[in-house]
C-alpha cells in the first residue's frame, strides 16, 4: 500500500508541474527565457521549460524528490545503498507515472463522441 500511495504522490506532483494551471507563469516564464536571444543563460530557461513540459522527465525529477524527501521504496523494499536509491526512486517513479500518463491519455484520445 505504501508503493501505491508514493506511485500516487509522483502522479500528482508531476501533473501539476506538467499540466497545472498554478504554474503556468513558471512555465510560460521559462519558455519566454529560453526563447529571448538576449536573454542571459538562454539555454537553462529552455532546459527547464522543456522538462517542465514532459510528463516522464519531471516525474524522474520528483521522483527523486519524493524518495529523498518522504521515504525511498527502492531502499525500503529493495534494500539499496541509502546513496544510491534516490536514482532508482527516480527511475521508478517515470516508468509508473509514464504507465499511469499513457492509460489516461488513451482515455481521453478514445473518448466516444456525443
Amino acid at each position: 500500500m505504501e508503493i501505491f500511495i508514493w506511485v500516487l504522490m509522483a502522479y500528482g506532483m508531476s501533473n501539476i508541474l506538467v499540466y497545472g494551471s498554478i504554474f503556468g507563469w513558471l512555465r510560460n516564464g521559462l519558455r519566454n527565457w529560453g526563447d529571448n536571444p538576449f536573454a542571459p543563460f538562454q539555454g537553462v530557461g529552455g532546459f527547464f521549460a522543456d522538462l517542465l513540459s514532459c510528463m516522464m522527465c519531471t516525474s524522474t525529477w520528483v521522483g527523486f524528490f519524493i524518495g529523498l524527501a518522504v521515504y525511498s521504496p527502492t531502499n525500503l523494499h529493495l534494500g539499496c545503498n541509502n546513496h544510491v536509491s534516490w536514482f532508482f526512486d527516480g527511475l521508478f517513479a517515470s516508468g509508473c507515472v509514464w504507465a499511469i500518463n499513457s492509460i489516461v491519455e488513451w482515455f481521453e484520445e478514445n473518448r466516444p463522441a456525443k
